[in-house]
């Protein structure tokens, strides 16, 4: 499946949709199934009929998936219950006893995880490698090195690495390239044209949108489909469709969503930039920022999220300043309509972290601009009063 001639935003709101086959009806329908019935024993010992279990592929997982992969440009699409799992299944789909994976320092923490304690017991040699490392990542190839793991802008630190130069040296060595595109999403970033092999999200956040379902996608190009697939099977993932159903309706309006998303997010930057008690910023976008770069030449456009590094300040003023915010929840995940902010404290083991200033995760919602200043504003003089 390739990208079609249309734009991103006409592809958001008619991928997936056969309307002709549902009596008209716009949205496809939502199919409660686990049991499929085939009409013959020929049919059944053959699986020649498209759908064959639930847990496998229904109309509603089908146009999810078809939906996803359009929008992706790649060849097949799979759904996972989170994005965590989209991790997991296509790692474990793509590695063995005795493989090596390259994985990015500034990954997303539970990924992190994920690698060192079930990739290592399984035999598996995780290495973690600087973010910024880009075309220099050769050096680390080894002849069993199977997987390069990316994530660009990385997790709470958002590095911007060089997809397409690492891509160029892990290929040159036979090894794939996976991407963690949630932060970006295909909208912003496209996965394939810059080299990797298998794009994953947490549909969690923007495709879902509105904060109540737990979702990841798996999307792949030609090489590394079928290996994939197969390894979903066994692993048993599946979700369930009303979920999907909800995945799909907030994907349709994930376009409008994430410029506003962007909007608010580069115009809150800028805002946290020009205050006292800010040291610097984490945002791909602003020209100040250390991978602004290679963000203006590879990517469309911003999410919501990014970071803000306060001077040093003690944990009873950070917790006057965000204890009584009103419309920035402290709640973990983003993607969705609402506003957060929560302390974060990057875990590195190929670089060192080494700001003594608080880190703040900020996610721009959909709220008024002027409301969320004044918000800050009022959080800045509670955390100015305990100093």
């Amino acid at each position: 499946m390739t990208k079609g001639a249309k734009k991103p935003e006409t592809r958001l709101v008619t991928a997936g949709r056969k309307p002709e086959e549902n009596h008209g009806i716009i949205n496809p329908p939502v199919y409660h199934a686990s049991t499929i019935l085939h009409p013959t024993m020929k049919v059944l010992k053959e699986a020649s009929q498209p759908y064959t279990y639930g847990r496998r592929l229904t109309p509603t997982i089908a146009a999810l998936q078809d939906a996803v992969c359009d929008l992706e440009g790649g060849f097949g699409t799979v759904i996972t219950p989170s994005g965590l799992s989209a991790v997991t299944t296509a790692l474990l789909a793509h590695l063995k006893t005795g493989d090596h994976v390259l994985v990015t320092d500034s990954v997303y923490g539970p990924s992190r995880s994920f690698c060192e304690q079930m990739l290592t017991k399984l035999g598996i040699e995780v290495e973690f490698y600087d973010p910024l490392i880009g075309g220099g990542i050769s050096e680390l190839m080894k002849d069993n090195t199977r997987v390069v793991f990316t994530e660009s802008p990385g997790s709470q630190t958002f590095e911007v690495q060089d997809i397409p130069a690492i891509a160029e040296a892990a290929h040159e060595r036979g090894a794939i390239v996976m991407l963690d595109n949630t932060w970006a999403t295909p909208l912003f970033f496209d996965a394939f044209e810059h080299g990797a092999d298998i794009s994953i999200q947490a549909a969690t956040k923007y495709i879902v949108g509105h904060s109540d379902v737990m979702m990841g996608t798996i999307t792949c190009n030609e090489r590394t489909w079928k290996t994939t697939l197969r390894h979903h099977g066994l692993l048993g993932v599946t979700t369930g469709p009303d979920d999907m159903y909800l995945a799909l309706r907030g994907l349709r309006t994930m376009g409008v969503r994430l410029k506003q998303h962007m909007e608010t997010g580069i115009n809150l930057a800028r805002w946290f930039a020009a205050r006292p008690e800010v040291k610097y910023i984490l945002h791909p976008a602003l020209d100040t920022d250390e991978g602004h770069p290679i963000w203006k030449r590879d990517f469309k456009g911003a999410s919501g999220l990014f970071g803000v590094v306060l001077h040093p300040v003690s944990d009873k003023a950070l917790a006057a300043m965000l204890d009584g915010l009103e419309l920035f929840g402290m709640g973990f995940s983003w993607g969705g309509y609402e506003s957060l902010i929560v302390p974060a404290e990057p875990h590195r083991t190929a670089t060192t972290w080494r700001e003594e200033g608080k880190l703040l995760r900020v996610h721009a919602g959909l709220e008024n601009m002027d409301d969320l200043i004044a918000d800050l504003e009022a959080g800045f003089d509670r955390l100015n009063k305990e100093t």
